[in-house]
């Protein structure tokens, strides 16, 4: 797929492409297990390796699908509610340039943001890097509970966007990219592998600055 200087919105991944939240996920995965008298804990290194996965499959992965119905939907809810409560205090490690960058970006483009996080993890993640004014719009899994391309059209859908691409960090990012028929930025700094991006980047700097002369050239 083609990106060139037609290119009117960037939609954007949140962790591993953003930022670095997985030591406040592993205390908040860590706290949840407590409360529910769980043995088993989990470190940022683990965590990682799932980003980007709805948090059912999230859930399964690492407890290894022991946790029946009822008590999936229970750990889920409690997670969720930990979240809310502890994130905006925890946030995460924002990638070099990321304020400057996104400022440098609203210039030229409409800025998104989509993720499989839950209904609060966009807000808080603006709200906590101070970004919320770059960002035009942007949806979450728990938002609208579905797989991330049809979230991509969805997005473009509602806000009549003609040529936009997404930036993302895992081969799932960029297979529902594919899917949704729009071109994918590998963010190569990010937690996963990807074998066939359009583009790619090793930071989040690169990626500005590539954007940004593609407008002025």
């Amino acid at each position: 797929m083609v990106i060139d200087a037609h290119v009117d919105a960037l939609i954007f991944d949140m962790d591993g492409t953003l930022w670095d939240a997985t030591a406040s996920y592993a205390e908040i995965w860590n706290r949840c297990f407590y409360e529910s008298g769980m043995t088993r804990r989990v470190d940022s290194d683990e965590l990682m390796k799932y980003m980007g996965q709805p948090i059912a499959s999230i859930v399964k992965g690492i407890t290894g699908n022991c946790l029946d119905d009822e008590k999936m939907k229970s750990f889920i809810d409690r997670l969720g509610i930990l979240e809310d409560e502890m994130m905006p205090m925890l946030g995460g490690k924002p990638f070099a340039g990321l304020n400057e960058g996104l400022a440098k970006l609203s210039k030229y483009y409409r800025l998104f943001m989509l993720s499989n996080c839950g209904i609060d993890g966009l807000p808080n993640f603006m709200r906590y890097t101070g970004t919320e004014d770059y960002f035009s719009g942007y949806v979450s899994y728990g938002d609208r509970p579905m797989p991330k391309g049809d979230n991509m059209k969805y997005l473009m859908a509602k806000y009549g966007l003609g040529s936009a691409v997404y930036v993302g960090d895992t081969q799932g990012d960029c297979d529902e990219t594919h899917r949704a028929g729009i071109p994918f930025v590998y963010a190569k700094y990010g937690f996963g592998d990807c074998r066939d991006y359009d583009m790619s980047f090793d930071s989040f700097t690169a990626i500005v600055d590539y954007f940004v002369n593609l407008k002025k050239d």
